[in-house]
């Protein structure tokens, strides 16, 4: 998986690119929406097999998941904008599976679950996998994975969050 801080910067991205004067509040539940997804990882702990559709990477990243998620999110905080707040929770959400699926580790991503338990991995995977647990991560193994991040995530989020603040810019000017 990419680490928290990658998957949030991704959701603030995705939020600011959708709408850039988006509230404080969904771009909140979009970084929250894009780290959800990793609460599989307390199946590890009911004795839930990776492979399984509840285990790691398994349902909570699946494309049915960040609907449903994204459906109620906007349902319950999407007051006039539904489908501006559904569209950014539901894109935010399905992110971490894409970023997990560009990783260089774990058995692969159930996009289709349930409907299909298929594990999938996209052909280019240069972000190193972030460990699970945070003493795993203040390792060289965690600083290994913050430079892949900074090169693959930071970097291009920097470069069309920067646009996006242009554009906005010369819109004004």
């Amino acid at each position: 998986m990419a680490s928290i801080f990658g998957h949030g910067l991704v959701a603030y991205t995705t939020a600011k690119v959708i709408d850039s004067n988006t509230s404080k509040l969904v771009v909140f539940l979009a970084i929250g929406s894009a780290i959800l997804p990793d609460i599989d990882v307390l199946a590890f702990r009911f004795g839930i097999d990776y492979i399984h559709p509840f285990g790691h990477r398994g349902f909570t990243h699946s494309i049915v998941f960040a609907l449903v998620w994204s459906g109620l999110l906007s349902m319950i905080f999407g007051k006039k904008r539904k489908l501006v707040v559904m569209t950014i929770l539901f894109l935010s959400t399905l992110s971490h599976g894409l970023l997990d699926a560009i990783t260089t580790g774990g058995k692969g991503v159930g996009f289709f679950i349930p409907f299909d338990n298929s594990r999938f991995f996209f052909p280019l995977r240069v972000i190193k996998v972030s460990p699970i647990g945070i003493e795993k991560f203040f390792s060289e193994w965690g600083v290994n994975v913050i430079v892949s991040e900074l090169k693959y995530i930071a970097v291009p989020c920097g470069i069309i969050l920067t646009l996006l603040l242009l554009l906005k810019k010369s819109k004004t000017d």
